[in-house]
């Protein structure tokens, strides 16, 4: 996840470079169930209004909790499916508060009504974020389901008005593009408190519809609005959050709007970067499905590292024994093509492995959905000088 409000505030108020600080454990994603009640386009669960057998009952869910308590996992995302299908989801993430996890729920927000809103409020979740792909028309089209747009802002509206902190999560694509600058004006009209913008990851019915992934060009502009859109409610005082994932380029391109519009702090801006380090797939981040498998990240489910039910999550971290996670825990890492010719890759680590592998086969190849030009990584330098 690249947190554009972090570096915002860091062109506001430059702190020391300081030493970079890795969190104890990885961010957990965990997708409790796979039941959904909508088939969205770009699903990487490929969820369906259905049960799916043979995923961890209430006891196992607990046990996992435990190891990663142990294991000094910092936060929990409690995701799907829809994880509101799920009848223990209040009794899972009310256990995450008692024992001190930041707990998300990530959820399409068309179940929160007035019948759970209360159940919802209590458990305290330290973040909902809700799933719109666009404004009405474009976003029930993604969801497949008419209708979905006005549930999904009901459900928000419910949350915000108990206090509870809920923000708009958004994936990028060809289709809907044209639909940000609208959402960004219902984040400043509403009061929501986070807008996180997903680039679109191969992976799922995500994978199947790449065709769909936005132009370099559209990426941009995308990009190019939300810098300027966070800067201008840094200015203004107003205490939002804007995030991005699945494209660590972003990293990169907010270094070259930093050249351009405060190049007296690139060098710091670029350090901080640098800390970052971009893509932390295996390495901060982490999936277990509904199953119980475990994966470098969500967009990994074709890939399996182990099941908590035969070893615990701790172990199957740790282990480097396996060639994908060995690959991507490698300080630095190893990646070919444009990613391992780019002067920025301490900034961006290679950005994202699984949609190079999806791609190529390779999981060490290029990222085939980085937007910034040869010119702007250095790569064409680097080939002439390699004549």
């Amino acid at each position: 996840m690249f947190r554009i409000s972090q570096f915002m505030q860091e062109i506001a108020q430059p702190t020391p470079i300081g030493t970079k600080r890795n969190p104890p454990g990885p961010v957990v994603i965990w997708n409790l169930v796979r039941r959904c009640n909508l088939t969205c386009k770009h699903c990487y669960s490929i969820s369906a209004d259905k049960d799916f057998p043979g995923e961890l009952n209430t006891a196992e869910v607990f046990e996992v909790m435990d190891d990663l308590k142990r294991f000094r996992v910092p936060v929990l995302i409690l995701s799907g499916g829809e994880p509101l299908l799920r009848p223990d989801i209040f009794d899972i993430a009310q256990r995450a508060k008692a024992m001190g996890f930041y707990v998300g729920l990530s959820t399409n927000g068309t179940l929160i009504d007035a019948g759970n809103i209360d159940k919802i409020a209590a458990v305290g979740f330290d973040y909902v974020g809700v799933s719109l792909d666009g404004m009405a028309v474009t976003h029930d089209k993604f969801r497949r389901m008419q209708g979905a747009f006005d549930l999904s802002m009901h459900g928000i509206r419910l949350c915000k008005a108990r206090g509870i902190k809920v923000g708009i999560r958004f994936t990028l694509t060809q289709d809907n593009a044209q639909d940000l600058p609208a959402l960004l004006q219902l984040m400043e009209d509403e009061g929501l408190d986070k807008f996180y913008l997903s680039h679109l990851n191969y992976a799922g019915r995500g994978n199947k519809n790449r065709k769909d992934d936005a132009f370099h060009q559209t990426t941009r502009a995308a990009m190019d609005l939300l810098f300027d859109t966070c800067w201008r409610d840094l200015l203004a005082g107003k205490p939002k959050e804007f995030v991005t994932g699945n494209n660590d380029a972003d990293g990169v391109y907010l270094l070259l709007w930093v050249r351009k519009n405060f190049p007296h702090l690139e060098y710091h801006i670029r350090a901080k970067l640098e800390q970052w380090g971009g893509n932390s797939s295996g390495v901060n981040v982490a999936n277990i499905d509904n199953l119980g498998n475990v994966h470098p990240d969500t967009m990994w489910w074709n890939y399996t590292l182990g099941n908590v039910r035969g070893r615990l999550f701790s172990n199957i971290w740790t282990d480097i024994s396996d060639p994908i996670m060995a690959g991507l825990k490698a300080q630095p890492r190893s990646v070919g093509g444009r990613c391992g010719e780019c002067e920025y890759f301490a900034v961006c680590g290679g950005n994202t492995r699984v949609r190079a592998w999806q791609v190529t086969g390779d999981p060490w190849a290029e990222d085939p959905a980085c937007y910034l030009s040869d010119e702007e990584i250095g790569a064409v330098q680097l080939a002439v000088l390699e004549e």
